[in-house]
């Protein structure tokens, strides 16, 4: 591993493999398969790229994004790799040179779409070269399991048939057992090495709070914790994408929407802005943010309920991918609930398919109503054996919610259920409780039934917040046959005949976490750090308009931040920083040495 480990210095700029990093490349380097499993910010892309350094020939690496490809490729370019992109984006011209470069050996990778791989030219180009390896990314797609399937994924079996002999590497930072299973026969890895690193990302705080006004929590989340800073924001449909970019940016905030809806044009003016901009919000639906390399996303927030863990998973992963402090923020309510519940009921899927959506709904309210540490629910989830009982950086750890014995509201809820025939919603159920009397109430006589009026010594809130952890539970559904309807389920039986205990929690009491525990690395910056942070940031920027990248390309924030701690005082001591290889020692050495003795001057 002496060249992996010279490559890794000299090229990459870093000191020291990190996890299974070491394992995968010589497992790969030597001509086996492997599946990976490594968390958003875990390194995957070295684990094919020094390989592909490493054996003869290009390494074909199959993305499905056309600004990630682009992206990858200028990154490389950047510490001195012969790499290349083939895929739509390009004009003829340029594909035929492109095409003419490949054969004749002047690249160590191509980036290609899934889509350009699958044509008889293109496989009829490829075969006529040496190959040093097939990597898939983002491998999760081709499963029907996963949570961004993808069609064209499933006939990538086709390389281990066209070319056994070359070695493969599917790699993804989401796979629960189901998708994993996927993963090996689609793609015809049944022999090969499985890679499963741990899929915490302690970096990032998991928040998860009440919804009760969604653009004003937003507001006040941003504002405070992270003002001038890049995030996600993730809505449920394109019209709420749409709404509330509009909204933020009546706020005078930068913020820009992405959907499914838009334009190919509009998609990529929007993506762009967001890879190239140090301090945007990007509102999207689920269709944007796969294999995005932003590593400096601050925060994701969640204005709606994810539909599944792993979908969770992977869009909370695209913050703090330089494992600098992040926040996953989600605010979470009783419509979320009902909603997703059901789409499932009314989509027009088999009922296997239907249950295991079901099943994987149930675990995302699981880890919403959890009063236990979240990130270790997470980790438990996707099989990892979990040490400790606690992570000390979600908000359950940090703010432990109240838990109460609600046994007897409980049972008021499931009978409120039953004596009003198992036909109505929420709303109505709690007038009903409350002793509210409607118009609506007055037609059906629910003013008559034994649950009127029983629950009055509750708010509205505390009723919405029991009926909301009652349906996570499994004690209440929704009917198929009536929007927001609540019918018994059999768990509900057991706690209406007094057979079972029930403890919920309340979060109306707890604190705001961010006046207790701020999360920014920045927060321990000194006056003159601070000082010097900007400076770098601001060379950064110009340099990177100057070359038409993102500013991430020229140097991640954890790069800027070390040259900020260390503050190094000659080219020596530069070379040893995190991020600064041999190639931008030789291009920005002198640029970074120039604003780091000027500092240490004024400091003195």
């Amino acid at each position: 591993m002496s060249q992996a480990l010279n490559l890794l210095r000299e090229v990459f700029g870093y000191p020291a493999f990190r996890g299974q990093q070491a394992e995968i490349i010589s497992h790969l380097a030597q001509g086996g398969d492997c599946l990976v499993l490594m968390p958003t910010g875990g390194g995957k892309s070295l684990c094919y790229q020094i390989p592909a350094l490493m054996r003869d020939g290009v390494a074909i690496v199959i993305s499905p994004l056309i600004a990630l490809m682009r992206n990858q490729v200028a990154a490389l370019h950047e510490i001195g790799v012969r790499a290349a992109v083939l895929n739509s984006s390009l004009t003829r011209q340029e594909t035929v040179s492109v095409e003419r470069n490949l054969i004749a050996g002047d690249y160590d990778l191509l980036y290609v779409a899934p889509e350009r791989l699958l044509t008889a030219r293109f496989m009829n180009l490829i075969s006529n070269i040496r190959i040093a390896l097939f990597a898939i990314d983002e491998a999760h797609c081709v499963s029907q399991w996963g949570h961004d399937f993808r069609p064209e994924y499933m006939q990538l079996s086709i390389l281990h048939e066209r070319f056994p002999e070359v070695p493969r590497i599917a790699l993804t930072a989401t796979a629960d057992k189901d998708t994993r299973k996927d993963i090996v026969e689609r793609l015809g890895l049944s022999t090969a090495m499985v890679f499963i690193s741990s899929f915490d990302r302690p970096n990032i705080r998991y928040r998860i709070v009440d919804k009760t006004d969604r653009y004003s929590q937003l507001l006040t989340f941003i504002l405070k914790e992270h003002s001038g800073e890049a995030g996600i924001v993730y809505c449920l449909s394109r019209k709420k994408v749409e709404e509330t970019a509009a909204w933020l940016t009546k706020q005078g905030l930068l913020a820009v929407a992405y959907h499914a809806g838009m334009s190919m044009q509009e998609r990529n003016e929007s993506q762009e802005k967001f890879l190239r901009d140090d301090s945007i919000i990007m509102v999207a639906t689920i269709a944007f943010g796969m294999g995005i390399d932003k590593p400096n996303v601050r925060f994701v927030a969640h204005l709606d309920l994810p539909k599944s863990i792993e979908g969770y998973y992977q869009e909370t992963g695209r913050a703090g991918r330089d494992g600098l402090a992040a926040d996953a923020w989600m605010i979470y309510g009783l419509g979320d609930v009902i909603l997703q519940q059901r789409r499932i009921e009314e989509s027009e899927a088999n009922p296997v398919h239907k249950q295991v959506t079901l099943r994987k709904l149930e675990a995302m309210l699981s880890l919403c109503e959890t009063s236990t540490c979240r990130r270790m629910q997470m980790l438990s989830y996707f099989g990892e054996t979990v040490t400790i009982a606690a992570c000390g950086n979600c908000d359950i750890c940090l703010n432990p919610p109240e838990i109460w014995n609600a046994t007897v509201e409980v049972q008021k809820a499931l009978s409120c259920v039953y004596r009003t025939g198992q036909n109505f919603g929420v709303r109505h159920l709690i007038d009903v409780l409350r002793g509210n009397l409607t118009n609506r109430i007055k037609e059906w006589h629910h003013d008559k039934i034994s649950t009127f009026g029983i629950g009055k010594d509750l708010s509205v809130s505390a009723w919405r917040s029991i009926f909301r952890q009652i349906i996570a539970l499994g004690f209440l559904k929704t009917a198929s046959n009536e929007y927001g309807a609540l019918r018994l389920t059999e768990k509900s039986r057991e706690i209406l005949k007094g057979q079972r205990a029930v403890f919920l929690h309340q979060r109306e009491k707890s604190k705001r976490l961010s006046e207790e525990q701020p999360n920014d690395d920045l927060n321990n910056l000194n006056m003159s750090e601070r000082a010097l942070w900007n400076q770098l940031r601001i060379w950064r920027a110009t340099t990177a308009k100057e070359q038409g990248v993102p500013a991430y390309v020229i140097f991640h924030d954890a790069t800027l931040l070390e040259l900020v701690r260390l503050c190094p005082q000659n080219a020596n001591e530069l070379s040893q920083v995190a991020g600064i290889g041999a190639r931008r020692l030789e291009k920005y050495g002198s640029h970074l040495m120039a604003i780091l003795l000027a500092n240490s001057q004024a400091d003195g």
